[in-house]
């Protein structure tokens, strides 16, 4: 992912205008080479068996990935084994206690339909996000957790009458941006949500300097987003699905018989294939590496307060 090359290389422009980052001996030489971490919100249902979704991509990362679980205090994980949690997962006090965390994921979760100050658990949320903000390179939220960083920038969800499920296609709007840069200039990825932003209202906002639109879907909206100084970043869809994610959350709908729920687009969940893997991983691997760019020269933390 990276090429040492002496200061004034002729090419280096060149590579670097593609993505290809390029440092001289002398900064190579002050690198420090040592594994990520990475903390993981898992907020989902049945947590164990949502891990791998977000463990794949992440480990197809050419740098070494220590993957740090945390759960929330206020919340009873009631689909998910007790014995699970207690084994891998901690609080996010106790994730930050000693060292610091290169990057922050924020899954989505099943509570979506409620406004934010009705769950349980939103003010715990709240107090790791500002931290986040303040103290770590990047902070990546999936869904609701995507909503759920928006939110505490001032920008509130809009619900739908019909849920937005399936596959859409999705421009990349700024092709040299370090993260979205290197995604194909139209690619797809699921949703799978109740509620979403118009895109005037996230326009006005990229307006005011706030944000930075990265991936628009004409059915969809915008997809990807992030603040301007690029500490929390927005992805309203999931990547990280596998098609098998799509199937059991149809046949769940189905069996709830919601009248708000229609069958997914551009998705046959009786043959199901995956059009957004390469995303997935393209994705990933660009935020994993735009957050090393940052940290691996220099990086000062501090203790939650």
């Amino acid at each position: 992912m990276t090429i040492i090359i002496p200061k004034h290389y002729h090419a280096k422009a060149a590579l670097e205008s593609t993505h290809i980052d390029c440092i001289s001996i002398e900064n190579a030489a002050k690198q420090d080479i040592r594994p990520l971490r990475i903390g993981i919100l898992n907020i989902m249902p049945n947590v164990q068996t949502y891990e791998f979704n977000l463990l794949y991509p992440l480990g197809k990362s050419i740098l070494q990935i220590i993957p740090v679980w945390i759960k929330l205090s206020m919340h009873q994980y009631h689909s998910s084994s007790q014995e699970h949690l207690n084994d891998l997962y901690v609080t996010f006090r106790e994730a930050i206690h000693d060292r610091p965390l290169d990057g922050l994921i924020i899954t989505g979760a099943p509570v979506e339909e409620l406004g934010f100050e009705e769950v349980q658990y939103w003010d715990e949320v709240v107090s790791i996000i500002d931290f986040a903000r303040k103290n770590i390179t990047s902070t990546l939220g999936i869904c609701w957790g995507g909503m759920a960083l928006a939110k505490t920038i001032g920008i509130e969800k809009t619900p739908f009458e019909t849920k937005l499920f399936g596959v859409f296609n999705i421009d990349n709007i700024i092709p040299g941006h370090p993260i979205t840069g290197d995604l194909d200039d139209v690619f797809q990825c699921p949703q799978s949500r109740h509620s979403g932003y118009p895109d005037e209202l996230l326009e006005l906002e990229r307006d005011k300097g706030n944000l930075n639109l990265l991936g628009h879907s004409e059915d969809a909206g915008y997809v990807i987003f992030e603040t301007t100084d690029r500490r929390l970043l927005m992805h309203m869809g999931h990547p990280e699905y596998n098609s098998g994610r799509l199937v059991e959350e149809t046949y769940r709908d189905k069996a709830k018989n919601r009248t708000d729920v229609k069958d997914p687009v551009n998705f046959d969940f009786e043959n199901p294939v995956n059009r957004w893997r390469s995303h997935r991983n393209e994705f990933f691997s660009q935020w994993i590496k735009y957050i090393y760019r940052e940290t691996s020269y220099n990086w000062t933390g501090s203790k939650f307060q």
